[in-house]
Order: C-alpha cells, then structure tokens, then sequence
C-alpha cells in the first residue's frame, strides 16, 4: 500500500532533491509531508478532482426549520460497533445514517478515525449495519459512537423521502422521494413567511460557515427523511505512514504536483525539468479530471415550479400532497 512517505520521496527525486536509493531527511520529508497536505486540502474545491459525492441522510424533526451539520453538529450518526484492525462493524443504530467521510468519536478511538469505504453496509439508510473501512487500524470494543460529517463545502441537490401518509399510514414499498430546491441566499430572502407550515420541504438554503454549516429548510415541516448530495472531502493524512486510499490514478497526480510545488523549495530552475514537471502534473490532474468531469445534463425537474402555484395533485414524479 502506498504512503504519504512514498510520493513525498519519488517527487524529491522527481526535482534532483534525492538520488536513486537515498531517503528524505526526517526535516525533509514533513516539509514535502506537509506540502502534501496542503495540496490534498486544495483539491476539495476542485469540483472535477473530487471522486465520490456524499449522500448525507437525517431524519426531519417536526416543527425545526434549521440543522447545523460539521463538527459537534446535529446532522450525523450515534452507533453501537467494535473496532477490530481497520474494519469497523456496526451492529445498531440509534440514529442518523452511516456514510463515507464521517468521523468517529468514542472511549478509546484514535483521534482522526474517519470513515474511508463501505464494505458491507450499503450505507446512505437509516438503520443500515453491516461493516465499514477505517483509516487508522486500532482495536476497541463494542460501545456508542458518535458519527459526524465535516462541514460541506456546498449543497449541490436534495430531495426529500416521505414514508408516510397524512393520515400516518406507511407508504407501500419504502415511501416516496420529492426534489427539494437548493436556494441561493438571496432566493431565501424573498420568501415572506419563512415559519409557513408544510408537510414536508420544498426549498432548502445552505450557509457554509467556519465550522459549522447551517441548513435551513422551507416550509417548516412536518415529517420526511432528508436526503442531501455534497463533494467529498479530501481527508488530511495523520503522518507519513499513513495509507493512502484514492482510486486509481491519483498517486500519480500526487507524485507530480507534489513535485511541482516543491522545486520552488529547492530552487530548481532548469527550464527543461520546469516544463518536463509542469507537463507531466498537468496531464495526471488532466487524466483524473476526465474520469470525474459530470456529464451535461439533459433534462431535470425546473426548481420553479417546487414554489409555484402549480397544484401537486399527488404525481410521484413532480412532488405531490397526500388527500
């Protein structure tokens, strides 16, 4: 498996900084280590590097019109599972939803314990067990978790699933789902009566934050299980000897734009290798980019017509009240 400390030594040989067989400096590698971190942290606001969206699901509470979602936030997961290596096995769940990206935070967890890949939990459903992939290998028995998500860079769709009637009969065959409008602040300005009751949500606006993104959600609803899409984040690594888990491609992206912002560092100025790295980094982004970049989207439900006077009438495709 690949390390932090494998792409910071092939970019310092990459730029003529080591030779072949020689080993960074311990002052070298957490200078070139965090350089790597730095470039990690960039790369969640390049939309097209990002390779994996989260589907971020918390039940609706009667009546609460805002959710705050990071660090210590209300949107996020409370489990029973044990630790054993770097798998985690989740035998309950009291509430939320598992998902790749959420941190774990327990008697005995190692601080920076992030979810990285399901393996038999489907995850994205209330109450989903089953086993998941950690970053840190450690061993803790079964006990509570607590599970919470970083703070989002931005909302990208939404939709809402309606599991029951109004009359609180279940919905055969798993419920129903309606598209929510994600709104810009200035479209959530300009509803009049933001407490207006509703059976569920129609519009959400998202305010990212320092820490602490706010979700608002528009009408104040009664019901529904939410179901939000976002980018997800590259994880900073711990220390060198971390493993590096991105699908294939990205180890080579690394390698070379690690290299390219490190000749500056080491004073590297021959035109010829400049160019050489300049190329070679630019077509590993590139490359990477293509396998992620979105397809143009042909058709989708207007966001218009989610606040206007059109009637539902109950059409599953459209959104619709129940009578």
């Amino acid at each position: 498996m690949t390390t932090p400390y494998d792409i910071v030594s092939r970019a310092l040989k990459d730029i003529g900084a080591l030779e072949a067989g020689e080993t960074p400096t311990a002052d070298a590698a957490q200078d070139a280590f965090d350089m790597l971190n730095d470039l990690v942290d960039q790369w969640s606001n390049e939309e097209m590097m990002v390779y994996y969206k989260n589907e971020i699901v918390f039940p609706i509470v009667s009546g609460q019109t805002q959710y705050t979602i990071g660090p210590g936030g209300q949107i996020g997961a409370i489990i029973t599972g044990s630790i054993s290596g770097t798998t985690l096995t989740v035998t309950g769940i009291s509430s939320g939803a598992i998902n790749v990206g959420q941190t774990l935070s327990g008697t005995g967890i190692t601080a920076g314990t992030k979810i990285v890949a399901m393996l038999t939990g489907a995850g994205n459903n209330v109450n989903e067990a089953g086993t998941y992939r950690l970053n840190i290998s450690q061993t803790v028995s079964s006990e509570t978790i607590n599970l919470y998500y970083q703070r989002p860079l931005s909302i990208d769709s939404a939709f809402v699933r309606i599991n029951t009637n109004s009359n609180g009969v279940p919905i055969v065959n798993g419920g129903l789902d309606y598209p929510i409008a994600v709104l810009a602040v200035e479209e959530y300005e300009m509803i009049g009566l933001k407490t207006l009751n509703g059976p569920w949500p129609k519009a959400l606006y998202y305010q990212p934050s320092e820490t602490l993104g706010n979700i608002y959600v528009w009408p104040n609803p009664a019901q529904g299980e939410m179901h939000i899409f976002t980018d997800n984040l590259f994880q900073n690594y711990t220390n060198l000897n971390d493993t590096v888990i991105l699908p294939q491609g990205y180890t080579m992206a690394l390698r070379w734009c690690l290299a390219e912002r490190l000749m500056p560092m080491y004073g590297k100025a021959n035109p010829t290798q400049i160019q050489m790295i300049n190329a070679y980094a630019a077509q590993a982004k590139a490359t990477v980019k293509r396998i992620n970049m979105k397809p143009v989207q042909s058709a989708r439900f207007a966001d218009a017509m989610l606040a206007s006077r059109q009637k539902d009438a109950g059409w599953i495709l459209s959104g619709g009240f129940f009578r």
